[in-house]
Parts: C-alpha cells; sequence; structure tokens
C-alpha cells in the first residue's frame, strides 16, 4: 500500500503522461550509454529523475519480486535467459520498470492487475 502511495505522491496525476516510459525518466531509471571517443561504456541508468521515486520503484521491485510468483518469474526470465543476460541489479531494475508500466495502465485504466495476461507476456526459458 505504501508504495502506491509513494508512487501516487510522486508522479501525480498519471493522466498527464501519455506512455509509461515518460514515468520511467521522470524516475530516472532510463538505459543511457555512457561513452566517449574511444571509449565504450557500460549502459546504465541516468538516475536524472525524482529520486524518492526510483527508490520506491526499487523497493516495490523487490517486494513483488518476494510476494509475488509472476514477478519473481520475470526477474529469473530476465536473469537466465539465454541470449543477453542479465546481472541482479540490472534484473531487478528490469522489474521495477515493468512495475511502473502495470502501475500505468492500472491507475490509467482502472482495471485489475490479471496475473495470468502478466504471465503470458514472459517468454519462458524452456520454451526459446
Amino acid at each position: 500500500m505504501s508504495t502506491v502511495i509513494g508512487f501516487v505522491a510522486e508522479v501525480g496525476d498519471i493522466g498527464r503522461f501519455t506512455d509509461p516510459k515518460q514515468i520511467q525518466k521522470l524516475a530516472g531509471l532510463e538505459i543511457v550509454k555512457k561513452s566517449s571517443g574511444k571509449k565504450k561504456g557500460q549502459p546504465r541508468i541516468s538516475k536524472r529523475g525524482r529520486r524518492k521515486l526510483r527508490r520506491t520503484m526499487y523497493e516495490s521491485a523487490r517486494a513483488l519480486m518476494n510476494w509475488n510468483p509472476a514477478f519473481q518469474d520475470v526477474f529469473l526470465y530476465y536473469r537466465n535467459r539465454k541470449k543477453n543476460p542479465l546481472g541482479g541489479m540490472q534484473a531487478k531494475i528490469a522489474v521495477a520498470c515493468k512495475a511502473i508500466r502495470i502501475f500505468y495502465v492500472v491507475l490509467q485504466t482502472g482495471c485489475d492487475f490479471d496475473e495470468e495476461k502478466f504471465r503470458k507476456d514472459i517468454i519462458r526459458p524452456e520454451a526459446a
């Protein structure tokens, strides 16, 4: 409950956003590549957004992974996929971004979270 309150407090009116990526950018969770000249940097999050929102989303991702098996499946998929597996922190950030997209849809449309539909979006490692 405190996650939703923190999310709404930081984001404000959800109607002013047309895409969940705008909220992701507001939180500073968009991926940027830090490179210059001859050096090629690693992709990282920008951290140019609201720190409290970023912290709220990270903590909510941790809680969702602990208490919701569907989110735990998403985390494990990102960690163990054969093509481009993510590190632990990268996978947690990916889960936080997925949570932003779910919060956005639920708040925009007023529909309930459907775990079965959410699970269908996950590409299973054994199926790939």
